[in-house]
């Protein structure tokens, strides 16, 4: 059964990091393209970013939304068959929900997408609060 749980997510002062964690179950998460998304409270889904799926001879390269900061970094963890997130000098505006998400499409090629409706399968999501 493929499952994606995010975790990582938490109160932290502004200018403080974190890093965030999608993990996957049932399926080897590196080949899969994914988007990392974030809802505030009130706002709609936003993109953060989104990374495609590893080739025969291809990695993976993240990609970033226009609105996206050079504070995000996506990457994948190939030890643990993670996904992450890591946000550096946190703002309160960042203060939302945070989702990863995948079309679960293998040997989709280069490319990914951060439109949300272009996925169906989504974590619960984790929540970071950025506040003194």
């Amino acid at each position: 059964q493929v499952q994606l749980v995010e975790s990582g997510g938490g109160l932290v002062n502004p200018g403080g990091s974190l890093r965030l964690t999608c993990a996957g179950s049932g399926f080897h998460l590196p080949y899969y393209r994914f988007g990392w998304f974030r809802q505030a409270p009130g706002k709609e889904r936003e993109a953060v970013g989104c990374i495609d799926g590893d080739g025969r001879s291809y990695r993976g390269v993240p990609m970033y939304s226009a609105s996206a900061e050079s504070r995000f970094t996506i990457s994948k963890d190939y030890t643990d068959n993670t996904l992450t997130l890591q946000i550096a000098f946190l703002k309160p505006e960042d203060t939302a929900v945070y989702f990863c998400a995948t079309d679960l499409v293998l040997n989709a090629g280069p490319g990914c997408f951060i439109d949300p409706r272009k996925y169906d399968r989504w974590g619960q999501g984790t929540q970071v609060t950025v506040a003194s």
